[in-house]
């Protein structure tokens, strides 16, 4: 059996509550024709448009992400060849499963099983000349559901979060391999400074949509690899071990979050959808999805953030378009549009925290041994980027992150207050010191087609342990009795769909080292990303009287642009002020924030007056 449908110890997750077969009838539409659920008061009304959004005729088969109420789901998609009238040519099916509710749901622990099934039923069908399976076809679906649906009310531990070094990095977690945030090098490397934009909407608790072509598989992992940016930050702090002696972390028993949840992952989204989306973004929580209708471009209302992928292709050097959603003023009697799609890259106070990053990941990109994370050689010429100044923007990114870093006097310099790391203490998140040049420009990078693998990849180095004892990294987590991984001798089974580019021998030594050195990458940059959050997050204690009083109480406090500095924050920046006005919202108990930019607190900003 393959290593990501049972852990170390040989359990396999018992964590599924339906299981399902969807399909699309020429005259009918999408709808359900098969399923087994745990309890007769689940519904699976909506899953069969999820599971089939529009576009997805076009590719042989992908894997979709999901959401279905409070419950996460991911099934596999096939278009299998028929001579069917009115069909097409095709017949479009998806066979998919819903997990329990829990801390942590993990859907991509199935996936691999989930293939085999599907394709050993669909096989069978296609040897026989079988169109339409009978229910004794479903009994392999069946077998698999037995073994695999929830059984006690803890799911045995499956949903469990016991932090990043537990999720990665632990003999019990060979799952890691197949885990979406080990993909955030490559999500770092195709939106460049723009990704901390992402990060902001994220922390925020923003509505997010990322618009893409099929296949949809990457941009449903990238949605995950958002969220899991601010996951430990975004959780109930007695999910965490706190040290109440370390000052950086101080503020974690004094702050509470409205939610005290990840921002909520819904995956695949279609216009089937625009209620659920409208009442998720009513509960503060925020989310992230993924669509493939066009038409979400023509709905800003809906979200906040928009990650348009499909502008960074293998013939296209640009990256991903953001776009910010902005409301627009409207006549009275007026039914025109009420919000408006603008361009947004990224703010000059961002990029003291991308060179910490690009540092991490250019000590990476430059060993990496697989074509994964950066154009492939084998491209025909005419879709290779000639040169990464053929687009104005990454033009742009360069130009300001020059700039800003001279502005901001952080050339090759860290921020004391929000990088310095010494001891791996909770009080020195952050300053990761790698070997290697802190080159300032971005490595060319595009989302890839079917096959060209999904994510991130370091290559082998026999410096991995060197890196290990450089960067200092340490995890807060629970004692969970297991300090070490053991390597695997398992091995996955490869298909054409994209995979992890260390698929294969997991007894070669390059492969684990290769692998471990991934795992350091991942856990650097979301160290990284964790310290530049505590770091704002005490400063917000200190500054809203509601938190330092112990007290909630309703009030507003009005900032300077001169305040947003000491937040590392651009003062002339409109994103920074809505994004310290977010943090309010969610940790202020009742306060908010107003930050007032009238000419007279930008000219004392600048001059030094007041």
């Amino acid at each position: 059996m393959s290593i990501d449908a049972i852990d170390s110890r040989g359990r396999i997750p018992q964590d599924i509550v339906a299981i399902f077969h969807a399909s699309f009838h020429p005259t009918k539409g999408n709808l359900v024709d098969w399923c087994l659920k745990a309890s007769d008061d689940l519904e699976l009304d909506g899953v069969e448009f999820s599971t089939l959004p529009s576009g997805l005729h076009l590719v042989d088969q992908d894997v979709v992400y999901f959401t279905k109420d409070t419950h996460s789901g991911i099934c596999v998609f096939r278009r299998r060849r028929t001579a069917e009238q009115g069909h097409r040519g095709f017949r479009l099916t998806s066979l998919g499963v819903l997990l329990a509710k829990s801390t942590r749901s993990r859907p991509w622990r199935h996936v691999a099983a989930l293939r085999t099934l599907a394709d050993s039923i669909y096989l069978s069908l296609e040897t026989r000349g079988v169109l339409e399976p009978s229910e004794s076809d479903w009994e392999p679906a069946r077998v698999f559901f037995e073994e695999r649906k929830v059984r006690r009310a803890d799911l045995s531990g499956a949903g469990e979060w016991y932090g990043w070094s537990h999720e990665l990095d632990n003999p019990d977690s060979e799952l890691s391999r197949f885990n979406p945030t080990m993909h955030l090098s490559h999500l770092l490397r195709i939106l460049g400074p723009s990704a901390l934009t992402l990060y902001k909407h994220v922390l925020g608790r923003q509505r997010i949509l990322i618009y893409t072509l099929p296949p949809v598989e990457a941009a449903c992992i990238l949605c995950q690899v958002a969220a899991d940016i601010c996951y430990a930050a975004q959780l109930d702090p007695s999910t965490n071990d706190i040290n109440e002696n370390d000052p950086a972390t101080q503020y974690y028993t004094r702050l509470k979050g409205k939610t005290q949840e990840g921002i909520h992952v819904l995956g695949m989204v279609t216009l089937n959808d625009l209620d659920k989306m409208d009442r998720e973004g009513k509960t503060g929580r925020g989310w992230v999805a993924c669509t493939t209708d066009a038409i979400f471009l023509e709905k800003p209302s809906y979200y906040d953030l928009l990650i348009d992928l499909t502008t960074s292709t293998p013939s296209k050097t640009s990256r991903p378009t953001l776009y910010l959603s902005k409301p627009q003023p409207q006549p009275p009697g007026s039914k025109g549009p009420t919000h408006r799609l603008a361009v947004f890259r990224f703010t000059w106070s961002d990029i003291r925290l991308w060179n910490e990053l690009e540092r991490i990941l250019q000590l990476d990109g430059d060993q990496c041994a697989q074509p994964c994370c950066r154009p492939s050689f084998e491209i025909n010429a005419r879709n290779k980027p000639s040169s990464s100044w053929t687009d104005p923007w990454r033009i742009y990114e360069d130009v300001c992150i020059v700039c800003a870093g001279l502005w901001m006097g952080s050339w090759r310099g860290n921020s004391v207050a929000s990088y310095s790391t010494g001891n791996g203490s909770l009080a020195n998140w952050g300053s990761i010191r790698l070997e290697g040049d802190d080159d300032l420009t971005v490595d060319g990078t595009f989302v890839r087609n079917l096959g060209m693998g999904i994510e991130g990849c370091p290559g082998g180095s026999p410096n991995s342990k060197g890196m290990r004892r450089t960067s200092g990294m340490t995890w807060p987590v629970r004692n969970t009795g297991a300090d070490r991984r053991q390597p695997s001798s398992s091995s996955a089974a490869t298909r054409s769909m994209p995979q992890l580019c260390n698929n294969g021998n997991d007894t070669d030594p390059e492969t684990n080292e290769r692998h471990d050195r991934q795992i350091l990458t991942t856990l650097a940059l979301l160290q990284t990303f964790h310290a530049n959050t505590s770091f704002q997050l005490s400063r917000l204690v200190d500054l809203l009287p509601s938190v330092t009083s112990g007290t909630p109480e309703t009030s507003v406090i009005y900032i300077t642009p001169k305040d947003m500095v000491s937040f590392e924050l651009g003062p002339l920046s409109s994103l920074d002020a809505r994004y310290l006005e977010w943090l309010a919202d969610e940790y202020g108990a009742g306060s908010r924030i107003v930050v007032k930019r009238g000419w007279k607190d930008l000219f004392g900003m600048i001059f030094g007056f007041g």
